[in-house]
């Protein structure tokens, strides 16, 4: 599941920021999440807890998902992601290779695959505090 692989990616973040910011231990992180990932916040969250290194001990995590829009480059129609709407097939492909949306989405409009992805996509630390 890449939600272990995100898992690894943040924690090997928080790690080479305290390192950074001399950091002996961190109090608190907030992660936003792109809508795009379709992450299952429950298995990412397990995989935090079980990652947990001395310095992220006490560490309270905080997670915010960003709702994804999508805007045409041919007509400029900018529109909102539906997982709901897309087969569990489609779901999980880009589930898993977010960038393979454009295989699968069409602007609602004009029916171009060609998209841009401009809000809702990713996964990234919005914040972290620490003691030195």
């Amino acid at each position: 599941m890449h939600e272990w692989a995100l898992a690894e990616a943040v924690v090997s973040t928080i790690l080479k920021i305290a390192e950074e910011e001399e950091l002996k231990t961190i109090v608190e992180v907030k992660i936003k999440v792109g809508e795009l990932q379709q992450i299952n916040q429950e298995i990412f969250e397990f995989a935090l807890s079980q990652l947990q290194l001395p310095i992220l001990k006490n560490a309270k995590f905080s997670f915010e998902t960003v709702k994804a829009k999508l805007k045409c480059k041919v007509c400029e129609y900018q529109w909102s992601f539906d997982a709901e709407n897309l087969g569990e097939d489609v779901s999980e492909a880009i589930h898993f290779i977010p960038e393979i949306a454009h295989t699968y989405l069409k602007c609602p409009k004009c029916g171009s695959p060609d998209f841009e992805i401009p809000v809702g996509r990713g996964v990234w630390l919005e914040s972290i505090k620490g003691a030195k």
